[in-house]
């Protein structure tokens, strides 16, 4: 690469670097609080609860009765041939008779086994479901969201460290170019110094298009419609919560874990249903009741015609003796099912507990890891540090410079690496035991 090619990737770099500087910022409870509002994953699931509300309502569950207004006309028209007892004939033709009636009509349903009551404490559950299912929702888009801004935290410091790590590589190419033009240097070593230098700078352009993209990310999350708008993190590193207690996270999951209490309440649907199908053998009572108006009209009788307007009432009590067998298939269908309800959520909850564990000793070991890795990123600098006053003075030559540069550059992206699994670590152990909102 020619140098002026060089400087124009720079010059790119740099302009990014004056985006970055002069975009508005938000904390990580800002980018949630947005996102909430504007997420559309989290508009369905809130939608999707509220249609759950509106089905818990004592009619959807048959508590009340249902009232009918109708109105019916209708006609006949009729030919007719008579022969009487004493051999005379007669006959008709073209008669016209009509009816028109209008009523009111109630049925009610006074007693069925229980049936109504059970569907209603359903319909309740049903709508602590879709309850639940939100902040389900919720909860993944929170940890969602930390996950990206960290991220992002991370790709900006790496961005920093490769700006440093260009700086440094610029630094030692005017040393070698200054050095070549007054003859103590060769050309070969500033040859090198370019190649050095061009390696660092389109590492440093490629890692500014991953920040980019985080923050496409992060205006995706937030439901932004307009991606030439991009959003930083007010946050410059990345702070680890070091005081997680396993027995505290593990007691936070058996009573806070959302996916747990959807398969608790799963396991009670069940049961309800069973018991829905088990009502079935109860006698059953319903009322019906009306008020109506009839106006007929005759065309061959001693009446033209005639009016009614009356009420009218009855009750129906019974009891299913017999329905082939299926009552009792269902019932034990309903019992298969309830097994089935329970197996699910002991193993989600083996599934849970051992995710938990997993998460935990990672966790535990990077925070091990990261006392490491700072020690180690002190000790680059230091080296660093050394190393480029006795380049600047001659006694270090180019190679061993950037053996020095690449093991500087390796300690900080392994720093941030463990910083970054941690802080993932500790967002996965705060969304399994339920506390995931404590970062809103």
């Amino acid at each position: 690469m020619k140098l002026n090619q060089l400087l124009l990737l720079n010059l790119i770099v740099l302009s990014y670097s004056i985006n970055l500087g002069g975009q508005e910022k938000y904390d990580l409870s800002e980018f949630i609080s947005l996102g909430m509002e504007n997420n559309f994953s989290l508009q369905i699931a809130r939608n999707r609860q509220e249609i759950s509300d509106n089905n818990f309502t004592p009619g959807n569950a048959g508590f009340l009765p249902v009232l009918d207004l109708s109105t019916r006309h209708s006609g006949t028209v009729n030919n007719t041939r008579q022969s009487f007892a004493d051999g005379g004939t007669g006959s008709t033709s073209g008669i016209h008779n009509t009816m028109t009636n209008a009523g009111l009509n109630l049925g009610w349903n006074l007693f069925s086994g229980f049936r109504v009551q059970t569907t209603y404490s359903r319909l309740e559950e049903l709508k602590l479901q879709g309850e639940m299912s939100t902040r389900l929702a919720i909860e993944r888009f929170v940890a969602q969201t930390a996950t990206e801004y960290y991220n992002y935290i991370q790709q900006t410091r790496q961005l920093n460290n490769l700006e440093y790590a260009v700086s440094l590589s610029r630094e030692r190419y005017r040393i070698d170019e200054e050095r070549y033009i007054i003859g103590s240097g060769s050309r070969l070593q500033l040859l090198q110094s370019r190649v050095f230098l061009n390696a660092d700078s389109s590492r440093l352009s490629r890692q500014s298009e991953v920040l980019r993209a985080s923050q496409i990310r992060l205006n995706e999350l937030m439901g932004v419609q307009d991606f030439d708008i991009l959003f930083g993190a007010k946050d410059t590193v990345i702070i680890v919560d070091k005081d997680l207690l396993y027995e505290d996270l593990m007691a936070g999951t058996l009573k806070q874990n959302t996916n747990l209490l959807l398969a608790a309440s799963n396991q009670v649907i069940s049961e309800l249903d069973r018991q829905i199908i088990a009502s079935r053998t109860y006698p059953y009572l319903n009322l019906n009741t009306g008020y109506g108006y009839t106006f007929s009209t005759f065309q061959s009788a001693n009446l033209n015609h005639q009016h009614t307007l009356g009420f009218n009432y009855g009750f129906t009590l019974g009891i299913n003796l017999f329905d082939g067998y299926n009552r009792r298939r269902e019932l034990s269908n309903a019992m298969i099912e309830i097994n089935n309800r329970e197996l699910s959520y002991q193993q989600l909850l083996q599934e849970v507990k051992a995710d938990l564990m997993t998460i935990y000793k990672a966790y535990e070991n990077n925070l091990r890891l990261l006392e490491m890795e700072y020690e180690n990123l002190e000790t680059a600098r230091e080296n660093m540090e050394i190393a480029f006053e006795r380049y600047r003075l001659g006694a270090l030559a180019g190679i061993e410079l950037r053996e020095v540069q690449k093991s500087l550059l390796e300690a900080e992206e392994r720093l941030l690496s463990i910083q970054y699994q941690t802080k993932l670590a500790e967002i996965s152990l705060l969304q399994i035991s339920g506390r995931i909102m404590e970062y809103i």
